[in-house]
């Protein structure tokens, strides 16, 4: 299990990484560009290159964020269009800095039904994947059920990967805070979570957790991040998955509120510890 945080590339990708290195991270995550815009973003590859030799010399591994603002079931054509070039765009990015995968949110159906905004995501996958070439996977993250948001459940995001064209380019990032606040788990039923992660087939396309606590309450079906053992989830219920043999191997991203970076470090060092720990977490 590789523990890192969410990094910013406003200084350039390697000193992102350096950064990431600093702060006692295994793993790190980096918005492709802007999160609230859809912009085109110039790539240094130059830059791209070094950091990505950085990464490999420390065996550190990368998780890339698509903007917040693309919608993968809008009905509106305009913003369709501006989605999928603009997470095409996304993958290639992701792929350049070495990324694992590219975490992109669910669809909206914004007052369509939940099948036709399925049914329109679907189409929207399709045409984003069917021209990319690449290893960089498209990581569909979990959400938490604001509004008319899609991909609540572990068995919705399989039913989606799998009624696309190409659901060997799709893999998936679950998020703890948005799977608290939907209802899928919470610390009675983490062997349950676990035990549908197994039997959907959910499991074996996971690539990475978003690792924040919570603070809106169990099935609120509000996202609203807090520092680990802080909020409504608590220490001794996130502490499961960094036990858990079932997510071994997997980088696990820190997107807590912090107010400078190098808060991060304090966590992921508590991270370490509640991960040592058996008891009293």
């Amino acid at each position: 299990m590789q523990l890192g945080c969410h990094i910013s590339v406003a200084k350039g990708f390697s000193k992102a990484c350096r950064r990431a290195k600093e702060l006692g991270a295994e793993s790190f995550q980096v918005f492709t560009k802007n999160p609230r815009g859809l912009r085109p973003k110039k790539v240094d590859y130059k830059d791209a290159e070094k950091g990505v030799a950085f990464m490999r010399e420390h065996g550190m591994t990368l998780v890339a964020h698509t903007p917040y603002i693309t919608n993968l079931s809008t009905p509106k054509a305009d913003l369709h269009e501006v989605t999928v070039r603009s997470i095409k765009e996304d993958l290639h990015i992701a792929e350049t800095y070495g990324a694992v995968g590219a975490v992109v949110h669910c669809g909206k159906h914004v007052g369509e039904g939940v099948e036709s905004g399925t049914r329109r995501m679907v189409d929207t996958l399709n045409e984003i994947l069917s021209e990319y070439e690449g290893d960089c996977l498209l990581l569909l993250e979990n959400t938490a059920g604001q509004g008319s948001e899609l991909g609540l459940t572990l068995e919705e995001l399989v039913r989606i990967r799998e009624a696309t064209e190409h659901p060997e380019k799709i893999g998936f990032c679950f998020d703890t805070c948005h799977g608290f606040a939907a209802g899928a788990w919470s610390e009675d039923f983490f062997d349950n979570l676990v035990r549908v992660m197994e039997e959907t087939g959910y499991l074996k396309h996971l690539r990475a957790i978003h690792f924040n606590d919570s603070k809106a309450p169990y099935q609120s079906r509000k996202d609203r991040h807090e520092k680990i053992g802080k909020g409504e989830i608590g220490a001794a219920a996130l502490a499961k998955f960094l036990r858990c043999k079932s997510f071994e191997g997997l980088p696990v991203i820190l997107e807590t509120p912090v107010d400078h970076e190098d808060e991060y470090a304090e966590e992921i060092r508590y991270l370490h510890q509640l991960k040592r720990e058996e008891t009293n977490v």
